[in-house]
């Protein structure tokens, strides 16, 4: 027994050790874990079965508060907001019960979370700056008009024309870039949000104004507090500065030198993951507590285009970063329904039609921003079509080091990682991942590109009707949203979902319910292909049935909130907002129809 009692003596302070560092890594995480893949008494369950779980849990509890009423929407209203709904609710509200609207308070959420800033601002300011803008549609007498010939405020203005006339006088300057524009220092929308909040309150009823304003009413900020637009390509330098002071991402040295293999920190580790995948997805769309992002996202290297301004200023968008102070309406490739964007013909395809072998396939063009020779390797989707191929998998597990991403953390305990070869077997029988065109810096290069072409071969584009045959269909950030991810979800393939870009519709989806969320490093797409597709050669099942469910529920939920007529009834809704808050009188502005 005394061998026994020394080797206790010996190993039991370095298993205390380990188990008071992994609590004190934890301690500012949202959840309480056990080390990932721990072994107790019974045998352990993948991270997935649990995230599956709390997912049915919380969209139960979203169901929960739907409202029937125009009353109870308006309480809701009250309850959520803090004040009265603005003037014309009781038409927003007839609007939208015509079109079979799910009415759920916290699906407008975006609305305020965009425009809370704004109220502590002057409201002639905020008009004002809207000038500095010189795309815009004008609402005057409930009619919607623009000078503007550009494709999307074209769409926009069709989208606004079918609610105009709810609609007081208004300008709405729009974003015409896939970049956002506006980034105002995190310590200013802080000042902004706590004015804001000093004001907000349910009025009176008696001293409620029930009428916007008219714009012979109007007055503008005086000159020179415009707006002054920044075209840094560094995005990084700008959109740091809405995090935090204290944040990782406004503290961590600068990245400068893309040309080499960037530094990927382990999904494990990250506020936003539990047992390595995506716990938190709001969270995950937050870069400031990541800032190794700077080197993995093309938006932070070089953009395409950037005019950016650290001014509060009203431009309506298609999408953004959590950081940007852009206010979002529905993109107008989902308003306009291309075929290109939805792949309807083939979106209704059974599960049990679709080919296992390939399971998931991807095809697009090599964007994210302006690659260059000497960047391409911070390229979100450079660096997915790379984990994704077999002979560069291969040339890794042979001892040479990835160019531009980072082997698999064992802790995810693959079956493919137990058995050399297997990895790349394994992926080229269950993925089908290619560009179609390289997005060369040099002119007249075609679909390949000199530098790139060692290290990837474009291929023939997929029909998004023909991608429908197969079951798992991952989606990536581009220049900025994927504009495909609409279609997926009201297709009956599953998607696996990794984004930093925030859309009109992210608070009705619940994640791991209606989509698959994949960490933006992409680590854990080899556990989530595992999880759902299985290894066919090492004997693992895969949960066909969790990821047929997922499916179907995405593709009947959007059916339900993910429409047309959705899209139009939150457009309604945000310009309603929106015109009370460039308004004098907006603090005492509101519906109470239903409080007579």
């Amino acid at each position: 027994m005394a061998p026994i009692r020394r080797l206790t003596r010996i190993l039991l302070p370095a298993v205390l050790l380990t188990l008071t560092l992994y609590t004190l890594a934890n301690l500012n995480s949202p959840f309480t874990l056990l080390p990932p893949w721990t072994t107790t008494s019974t045998p352990s369950k993948h991270p997935i079965d649990q995230l599956l779980r709390s997912a049915d849990a919380d969209f139960s509890a979203l169901l929960a508060k739907q409202t029937t009423t125009l009353a109870s929407a308006a309480a809701a209203y009250r309850k959520r907001r803090g004040r009265h709904p603005p003037p014309g609710f009781d038409q927003w509200y007839a609007f939208a019960a015509e079109r079979n609207v799910v009415m759920v308070e916290d699906f407008w959420d975006p609305i305020y979370h965009d425009l809370e800033p704004f109220w502590g601002e002057d409201p002639a300011v905020i008009r004002g700056r809207v000038r500095d803008v010189d795309m815009r549609i004008v609402v005057r007498d409930g009619k919607a008009e623009t000078g503007s010939d550009w494709f999307w405020t074209q769409i926009w203005l069709e989208m606004i024309r079918g609610v105009e006339k709810f609609l007081p006088d208004m300008e709405i300057a729009l974003n015409a870039m896939d970049e956002p524009r506006v980034v105002v220092p995190w310590e200013e929308v802080e000042g902004y949000v706590k004015k804001a909040g000093k004001g907000r309150r349910v009025v009176e009823r008696e001293k409620v104004v029930g009428e916007f304003g008219r714009r012979e009413e109007w007055t503008y900020m005086a000159e020179g507090t415009g707006a002054v637009w920044e075209h840094e390509k560094h995005y990084w330098l700008i959109a740091r500065r809405g995090c935090p002071p204290n944040s990782a991402a406004r503290k961590a040295p600068v990245v400068t030198d893309f040309n080499q293999t960037p530094f990927i920190a382990s999904s494990f580790d990250l506020a936003h993951m539990r047992g390595g995948y995506v716990a938190n997805f709001t969270l995950s769309t937050s870069f400031c507590h990541q800032p190794d992002l700077q080197a993995l996202q093309g938006i932070f290297v070089e953009p395409l285009s950037v005019s950016a301004t650290a001014s509060l200023v009203p431009i309506f968008g298609g999408s953004k970063l959590g950081v940007n102070n852009d206010i979002l309406l529905p993109a107008p490739m989902y308003w306009n329904e291309e075929d290109r964007f939805t792949g309807a013909e083939g979106a209704g395809i059974p599960w049990a039609d679709k080919t296992r072998s390939p399971a998931a396939v991807w095809r697009g063009v090599a964007t994210g921003g302006r690659n260059r020779e000497e960047n391409w390797r911070s390229f979100q989707r450079h660096r997915f079509v790379a984990m994704n191929n077999a002979s560069q998998l291969h040339l890794a597990e042979m001892g040479e080091p990835p160019v531009n991403f980072a082997l698999t953390d064992p802790r995810y305990r693959l079956s493919a990682t137990s058995k050399p070869g297997s990895l790349p077997r394994w992926l080229a029988s269950t993925t089908d991942i290619a560009f179609t065109d390289l997005m060369c810096a040099h002119p007249d290069s075609g679909t390949s590109c000199n530098y790139t072409s060692p290290f990837f071969t474009p291929t023939d584009a997929i029909p998004m009707a023909q991608q429908f045959r197969h079951r798992i269909l991952p989606d990536m950030d581009g220049n900025s949203f994927s504009g495909r991810y609409l279609g997926f979800l009201r297709s009956t393939s599953l998607p696996v979902k990794a984004t930093l870009w925030r859309e009109w519709h992210d608070a009705r989806l619940v994640a791991w319910k209606h989509f698959v969320p994949m960490d933006s490093r992409f680590g854990d797409w080899y556990g989530i292909l595992e999880y759902f597709a299985g290894n066919e050669e090492l004997g693992v099942e895969g949960h066909d049935e969790a990821a047929e469910r997922i499916a179907m529920d995405g593709r009947e939920w959007a059916a339900k909130v993910l429409r047309r007529e959705d899209m139009q009834v939150y457009v309604l809704r945000v310009l309603l907002e929106y015109a009370r808050v460039v308004d004098e009188r907006r603090d005492v502005m509101g519906w109470v129809g239903d409080l007579v």
